[in-house]
């Protein structure tokens, strides 16, 4: 085995044809950096779409070992798609080299190219559980016109998108959990969540703790997690509090982030902390590419026939995936005043064998 034919180098290496350097154009020095950086970003996400892949295998079995390696390693893959999309948000500030006037030299080249057109950056938003429907500009995604997708990346992005995304199987994974059953709680007999003694004494301590101004966060959290929404609200308050994941999904959640210090809890959390912190990166390199193209273009129409920096910025507000998890730390309390837990239950979770 040598070293070049095992990297296939003479593919990689030789996979760079600026059009600016071809017959009667006038060749443009910072093309070249324009085309290695997006084939480095190609690279990258078929990387994380490797992850991806791996780690929805492990979330769609109908049960999880928490005692085997799969959590595990799901926790190790998704941190490593954190190492890569920190680096992603590095890779901008190279592309920061080349000035406004070096990218209008070639810029006209690449007409009705787009990034917009990158099929793994789609597949990666849709494997995470971002649905057509809550897309900024949501027809921009169903193109096969000019500055659209061609038809096989076209039917390639729709399959993906009616299959379970991770954040439905993240779902289901919680719903799972049985730290409500009355197995664990000496017997004790409800009929719904609300009911359940954990609930109220623990919805009770965090409206202690609310200031004056804060008091609505109790509707709030019978919204969240009970589906319980009050008479007075509106249409769009009912829409704003309805989350992505079930109320059994973020109650169990919540209840993950509440007692992370159990040994059992450790993995569950970093997981979902990953989630959110994988959901952060991506908002931080829409900025950063909301960012260079202002400075390149300014508000002109993409070369995809976008609307630039417009939609890059709804893109950046509304693309959120994770935000449901992330908006938990709305509803925490103070450790020190956090329910103690049945002793069968403590036993469940590791401190006593």
């Amino acid at each position: 085995m040598y070293y070049g034919t095992y990297l296939h180098l003479d593919k990689i290496i030789e996979s760079q044809y600026p059009v600016s350097f071809e017959k009667d154009n006038e060749p443009a020095h910072d093309e070249m950096l324009f085309i290695i950086i997006h084939q480095a970003y190609e690279l990258w996400f078929k990387q994380i779409l490797f992850e991806l892949d791996y780690c929805m295998g492990i979330f769609q079995k109908e049960k999880i070992n928490d005692n085997s390696e799969d959590l595990n390693l799901v926790r190790h893959r998704f941190k490593r798609i954190i190492k890569i999309l920190e680096l992603l948000n590095q890779q901008v500030n190279i592309l920061d080299t080349m000035t406004p006037m070096d990218f209008l030299a070639f810029r006209n080249l690449l007409t009705p190219s787009s990034g917009f057109q990158s099929k793994q950056f789609r597949l990666i938003e849709a494997k995470l559980g971002l649905e057509i429907d809550k897309r900024h500009q949501k027809d921009y995604y169903k193109r096969t016109n000019e500055g659209g997708f061609t038809q096989p990346d076209y039917q390639h992005i729709n399959q993906t998108e009616e299959n379970k995304h991770l954040l439905q199987l993240v779902n289901d994974w919680l719903e799972r959990m049985p730290f409500f059953d009355a197995t664990y709680w000496e017997g004790v007999e409800v009929d719904n969540a609300i009911n359940h003694p954990f609930w109220k004494q623990y919805k009770s301590i965090y409206g202690d703790g609310l200031s004056e101004r804060e008091q609505s966060k109790q509707i709030d959290f019978d919204a969240v997690f009970f589906e319980q929404f009050a008479a007075e609200m509106t249409p769009e308050q009912k829409q704003t509090l309805t989350c992505s994941f079930s109320p059994a999904a973020m109650r169990a959640a919540l209840f993950i982030m509440l007692y992370r210090d159990f040994p059992v809890f450790q993995t569950s959390y970093q997981i979902l902390d990953s989630l959110i912190e994988i959901d952060h990166l991506m908002s931080n390199w829409r900025h950063k590419h909301l960012i260079m193209v202002r400075r390149m273009i300014g508000m002109r129409v993409g070369t995809g026939n976008t609307s630039g920096a417009g939609y890059l910025e709804g893109a950046l507000n509304k693309h959120y995936v994770y935000r449901d998890l992330s908006g938990l730390s709305t509803y925490l309390i103070q450790r020190s005043k956090l329910p103690k837990l049945p002793d069968s239950l403590i036993r469940f979770l590791g401190f006593n064998l």
